[in-house]
């Protein structure tokens, strides 16, 4: 322990699979981490839950475990942040008691809603206010489809919240929301304020008393609470940093932006995040509303984003489809063990042979376009591919699904930075790098998310004087080498490419046609009743 006092920050980054608490020094060492799986249900027409009392008590309970791996960690730890994974709806209400379980991300139940507000003429004016495509993941959204099918939640909810938002009151006995989640779902990206016309546009102006107070976690603090001192083993009154949307935080640690380099970042976890850092004034919004644009915790910095709704949830379902056949003659093996074969597979299976498009989620596609009814495909199969071509496709659909999102955005940038758990495969990343045609980096900072919540934390309590000054130490000295794209690859998926998007758009009217009731883009997009005709 330092004699001058406290010396640590801890970073918590609450995800979809895992919640990680983790413990840094001042310019970013990562000391210990501690991690409890994180758990959420799923059910009929879309349904993605999640206890909010668990995933509070499965917090607390990481930061217990830290504790245990970290000597005297109350008395060491000067600051704790907190960030969480983005959209989803978090209801609380009376005595900061959750009305019913969350709605997560996945959660595909309001997509109907979305193409009714999509159709409906003030869309336009929202999108421009927020820089956000509207999707069925949104706070925004779910909300609004609450307010048509199901208002007695909302009449018992008192604040709606996000994930790290949720465990930011629990922290604190705080309500409140950071610039980055408010802006890109009720207000103004440029302002990091809410407007009443978004609101209004979402058809929840009477709803308006739910949106928190929000506050930059890089400049305002609160003390941790006694109830939260007694649940997490650390010292009542620690100051407590509310850190940026987990897509934010995670791009900060893995370097999207670093002393006035506006770089770009692809993030390959459940969903794949692809964003460019750019000042918010050259921000130069799409004609089809898509995409999102979310402030950083850098002054006037923003991230402009395209989202593929699935990334590594297309491996884990092809590995749970593996499984299931083995099953068959080996009861004992699991998903797991299938998992260090993937680099085998990928090496041995045929490049650029099938095209891939990984719509493999029942929300279907937001990025870089919206459709609910959207599907994953396999195209070009004959009877010479095996299975290592169909694992090496897949992955080669998660690359042209990235190049599809960043040429939405723009020329695909000089340099991508890579960070999310598939991308320490050096055979994935030479298929990204080769599929998008760009070098890429990868730090080798593990949990760059709960870093990003650190950094801002270490800005909060005055350790650094600026952001700028906090990336020079704890992401620049962490980036890897450059891996330039295999040029002899990269001519294949060029021509590939144009195969993909051509696929893309010719399936659209075979995905209406195969869509649930009611769950049809045509209302979205009307050019395809002609094609449907």
């Amino acid at each position: 322990m330092s004699a001058a006092g406290p010396d640590l920050l801890i970073g918590i980054d609450a995800g979809t699979s895992v919640i990680k608490a983790i413990a840094y020094t001042f310019t970013g060492q990562q000391i210990a981490c501690a991690a409890i799986p994180n758990r959420y249900e799923t059910g009929p027409e879309g349904m993605a839950i999640q206890s909010l009392s668990r995933t509070w008590e499965d917090c607390a309970g990481t930061l217990r475990l830290l504790g245990e791996k970290v000597e005297n960690l109350a008395r060491r730890c000067a600051a704790v942040a907190v960030t969480g994974q983005g959209d989803g709806t978090w209801l609380v209400g009376a005595g900061n008691a959750p009305v019913g379980p969350a709605w997560l991300w996945l959660d595909a139940r309001a997509a109907s809603t979305v193409q009714q507000l999509r159709a409906h003429g003030s869309d336009r004016a929202r999108f421009e206010a927020t820089g956000t495509g509207l999707a069925a993941c949104q706070q925004g959204a779910q909300l609004a489809h609450m307010a048509a099918t199901a208002p007695e939640a909302l009449h018992k909810a008192e604040v709606a919240l996000h994930c790290k938002d949720w465990l930011y009151l629990n922290l604190t006995d705080l309500r409140r929301t950071d610039p980055s989640e408010a802006s890109f779902t009720f207000g103004d990206f440029r302002t990091r304020a809410y407007r009443g016309d978004v609101i209004d546009a979402l058809g929840l102006t009477a709803w308006r008393h739910l949106l928190p107070e929000i506050v930059d976690g890089t400049r305002t603090t609160d003390p941790l609470s006694a109830s939260a001192a007694a649940a997490t083993g650390l010292l009542a009154g620690t100051p407590v940093s509310l850190g940026f949307v987990d897509i934010v935080s995670t791009a900060l640690g893995a370097g999207i932006y670093t002393r006035g380099v506006h770089a770009a970042c692809s993030i390959i976890g459940s969903t794949g995040m692809h964003m460019r850092a750019m000042p918010a004034d050259a921000v130069h919004l799409d004609q089809d509303r898509t995409g999102y644009v979310i402030p950083l915790p850098v002054p006037g910095m923003v991230a402009r984003i395209q989202s593929n709704m699935a990334a590594t949830l297309n491996i884990d379902w092809l590995l749970h489809f593996a499984s299931d056949l083995v099953s068959y003659l080996d009861p004992d093996v699991t998903k797991a063990d299938l998992v260090p074969h993937i680099n085998e597979w990928l090496l041995a299976g045929k490049p650029g042979q099938l095209i891939y498009h990984p719509y493999i989620s029942k929300a279907g596609e937001r990025g870089p376009f919206v459709n609910p009814a959207a599907r994953a495909s396999i195209i070009g199969l004959s009877d010479e591919h095996r299975f290592a071509d169909i694992v090496r496709a897949v992955v080669e659909g998660l690359g042209m699904a990235a190049r599809d999102c960043y040429e939405a955005m723009g020329p695909v940038p000089r340099e991508i930075r890579l960070t999310g758990g598939a991308v320490r495969s050096r055979a994935l990343r030479s298929i990204l790098s080769a599929t998008l045609g760009a070098p890429v980096r990868v730090s080798d900072r593990e949990e760059a998310g709960a870093a990003g919540a650190a950094m801002v934390a270490a800005v909060a309590i005055g350790a650094y004087a600026s952001m700028d000054d906090c990336l020079d130490d704890w992401v620049m000295p962490r980036l890897g080498a450059v891996e330039l794209p295999d040029a002899a690859m990269s001519t294949l998926y060029a021509r590939g490419f144009h195969a993909y998007q051509g696929a893309r758009h010719g399936l659209e009217p075979i995905w209406d046609m195969m869509a649930p009731a009611g769950l049809s883009s045509s209302h979205v997009f009307p050019e395809n009743e002609k094609r449907l005709a």
